[in-house]
């Protein structure tokens, strides 16, 4: 079904570089680039698929089933993204939240054209109908010229939820947990610009380098745009294993060394920080465990340090072997939405932070990935990103945190404040 070449590349950061300006020529795009960050679970460097031959692209009702479907069917990579709204398609829950974006909830695509980065070596894979344009798009793709940059208007960025309002809503939620109701929620608020005009390549690459995260992605689906700078994998399956790692625990970076390695030891005590993260971990044992060969669900790391560009952040790895009797697409509805974007327990959460949040999430807080031939695949989840539509001129980005019975409502605000500094640096 696919043609697949291999070749050798010298210069890995231009050529990566070479390769998303060449990707802009097409209508179906996803580029998903490790930024040369150390990580055990990661099965690729870089990864561009772009030309779709099939797609799927649906609302939330039945999406799981219908994935399954086009999933089972065509046995091939397939490339896109779950919405956080997926929830509607698990729980008996609705979003009446105001949404600029008009993102489909679940879209996904086989592409034509697939490259596939690994240390210095690039493995090309065509579907065989066009697998004569192998080497003519690689020659196109390496005496690419990066593109320069107009220098476009700075826009305004406005903030849908003001601090006072932020305050009160954070302490009707320590009220939902003082009384029993919930244990941890996680709550965001949106950012957004009106009647936009900017360049998605440009403002990704903007913020791929100031982040430098393990799983970026610059997601297009036509007139519709994702500029992730995540660090944080939602679920990836190896054969039979499982491996989630979420992310709950944030501090500052210092320019200075000592300041910089004090803030990421005092993370590493915190002990509002830890209980966050060890209630997530303890969810995401609990989701795992629906679909898991029995004894097969370990800890592999809690609450280990790692340091960003911008952030230090908590992350425990958590892994399962899939019981055989269920699907690839079991193993993600049944884990999702993610527990780092929700919080403990995920029904009474999902209704509560539905009613307090005031636009709807979409692909925000949603993940990200890929599904190989062989049924495995790797999703992150889109946190600390821009989303664009084009056609719409809406710019949105959302940040949140995770409030818990020993959050302070202004530290909070200033954590969501912290995780937006990047995506407000590139926007200008």
């Amino acid at each position: 079904m696919r043609t697949s070449i291999v070749k050798n590349i010298r210069n890995l950061t231009q050529f990566k570089k070479q390769l998303l300006t060449w990707s802009q020529q097409f209508r179906e795009v996803v580029f998903m680039d490790s930024n040369d960050y150390p990580q055990q679970y990661s099965s690729y460097d870089c990864i561009l698929a772009v030309d779709a031959f099939t797609s799927i692209k649906t609302d939330y009702q039945n999406a799981f089933e219908d994935l399954k479907q086009y999933q089972q069917a065509t046995k091939d990579w397939l490339f896109g993204y779950l919405s956080y709204d997926l929830k509607n398609d698990i729980e008996a829950i609705h979003s009446n939240n105001f949404d600029g974006l008009n993102f489909p909830d679940l879209f996904f695509f086989q592409p034509k054209k697939l490259f596939l980065l690994k240390g210095s070596e690039l493995e090309i894979q065509y579907l065989n109908m066009c697998d004569d344009e192998i080497e003519n798009d690689f020659e196109d793709i390496i005496e690419s010229s990066l593109l320069t940059f107009e220098i476009l208007e700075v826009v305004e960025v406005k903030q849908r939820i003001s601090k006072e309002n932020y305050l009160e809503k954070t302490s009707k939620i320590l009220e939902h947990i003082h009384r029993g109701d919930i244990y941890e929620a996680n709550f965001c608020m949106e950012f957004f610009v009106e009647n936009a005009i900017i360049n998605p390549l440009e403002n990704f690459l903007k913020l791929n380098e100031i982040s430098k995260p393990p799983l970026a992605v610059f997601l297009r689906n036509d007139k519709q745009f994702l500029l992730s700078a995540s660090p944080e994998r939602y679920l990836k399956k190896e054969g039979q294993l499982l491996i989630s790692q979420p992310i709950k625990g944030t501090a500052k970076r210092y320019f200075d060394p000592i300041e910089d390695e004090t803030s990421r030891n005092q993370l590493a005590s915190d002990p509002k920080e830890r209980s966050e993260n060890i209630m997530i971990s303890d969810l995401v044992r609990n989701d795992l465990s629906r679909t898991a060969q029995k004894g097969s669900v370990k800890v592999e790391e809690l609450c280990g340090i790692y340091s960003f560009e911008q952030v230090h952040q908590m992350i425990s790895t958590i892994t399962s072997k899939l019981d055989c009797q269920y699907s690839v697409i079991d193993a993600i509805k049944t884990t999702f939405p993610m527990g780092s974007m929700t919080g403990t327990p995920k029904f009474s959460v999902l209704k509560i932070i539905e009613e307090l949040e005031e636009t709807k999430r979409g692909l925000y807080s949603g993940a990200v990935g890929y599904f190989t031939p062989t049924g495995d695949f790797d999703f992150n989840v889109v946190i600390r990103s821009i989303l664009y539509n084009q056609e719409n001129k809406y710019v949105s980005f959302s940040v949140g945190s995770a409030i818990t019975s020993q959050s302070i409502p202004e530290k909070e605000y200033e954590e969501c404040l912290l995780k937006a500094k990047a995506m407000r640096e590139v926007l200008g």
